[in-house]
């Protein structure tokens, strides 16, 4: 027996009853999905390679054509773009702040494991995506993005250090952390002195706890 009541003049139901659910637009659902697979067969031939890949190769490893391509970007620079934006979401929703409240070496450790691994997982892409910017104001202004959201979370860390000197000494200490905690710092110990990520965690550990100001009583 239905549920459905009907209005005693016989007309149409009540409002939000016996209606057809909203259907699924499947061809928008479809090139999303086809938009996302480019986006992720770019940022694993990448990871791969270490160099942008051509279309051709992007296509061959999404599984679709090159045309397909183009006619979600107008251009490969228009996928970098977007490239960069997913791994932005990405790597935020994968890098929540932790150890906030945490004693002084605890929140050095925790800063500095986190960001070893996203190093690790974002180094060969961040080369890529932040090679030759001047063909690209929106890549520029992401790349921009991005560094103010490691100096933000250097700040939030280290808050009770900070915030115990002058703005000057603020500002210089906020710098060297910044030029410390830099992708390419990471990767001069990994790739050019061959530390493990153990080691290379140590040294940022180190360095850190010597930069940063006394930590208030």
């Amino acid at each position: 027996m239905s549920d459905t009541v009907l209005p005693r003049d016989g007309g149409a139901p009540a409002s939000g009853e016996g209606r057809e659910p909203p259907r699924i637009d499947g061809r928008r659902l479809r090139s999303e999905r086809t938009r996302r697979l480019i986006i992720e067969a770019y940022i694993a031939l990448v990871r791969e390679t270490g160099h942008m890949p051509t279309a051709a190769q992007i296509a061959e490893r999404a599984g679709y054509s090159v045309r397909s391509i183009f006619e979600r970007f107008p251009d490969l620079t228009a996928l970098r773009v977007a490239v960069t934006d997913y791994s932005i979401a990405e790597a935020r929703a994968s890098g929540a702040l932790r150890d906030l409240d945490a004693d002084r070496l605890t929140r050095i450790k925790s800063q500095v494991t986190q960001r070893g691994r996203g190093c690790e997982r974002w180094l060969p892409l961040w080369r890529v995506l932040s090679s030759d910017l001047s063909e690209s104001p929106d890549l520029q202004q992401r790349i921009g993005m991005i560094r103010q959201l490691i100096v933000m979370r250097i700040e939030m860390m280290f808050r009770p250090e900070l915030s115990s000197v002058s703005d000057a000494v603020r500002k210089k200490t906020m710098l060297a952390l910044e030029a410390l905690l830099d992708f390419e710092s990471w990767a001069r110990m990994r790739e050019l002195y061959g530390l493990s990520f153990e080691e290379a965690c140590a040294v940022w550990v180190k360095a850190i706890d010597r930069l940063l100001p006394q930590t208030p009583a």
